[in-house]
């Protein structure tokens, strides 16, 4: 019989992250980008702007990626900043009134 693989338990809290993997939000795919723009660490995404991370990946690979991804390096900042582990849809809205009306 063949049993179901289960999905790695994820970081309760910024100090049990000790790879991008284990954020909240994050897995193999999106570490493989941040690691792209040189965020090797959960640590390094702390202070970071999400929406710049955003823009560097899609400068750095050429291609403009779902907005979604986004919502994921949001909630993936917030949540090694201190905030609670929210799942990325959660910041849909915020990053469409961004896109809508950027600061600058």
């Amino acid at each position: 019989m063949r049993r179901a693989k289960l999905a790695p338990m994820k970081a309760r809290h910024a100090a049990d992250a000790a790879t991008l993997e284990d954020i909240p939000n994050i897995g193999p795919s999106i570490a493989g980008d941040l690691r792209g723009i040189g965020i090797a660490t959960p640590q390094a995404l702390v202070q970071q702007d999400p929406y710049a991370l955003y823009e560097r990946v899609n400068a750095v690979t050429g291609q403009r990626h779902d907005p979604c991804l986004c919502d994921c390096f949001i909630a993936a900042v917030r949540f090694m900043e201190g905030g609670a582990p929210t799942p990325w849809w959660h910041y849909t809205a915020e990053r469409k009134r961004h896109f809508a009306h950027p600061a600058g």
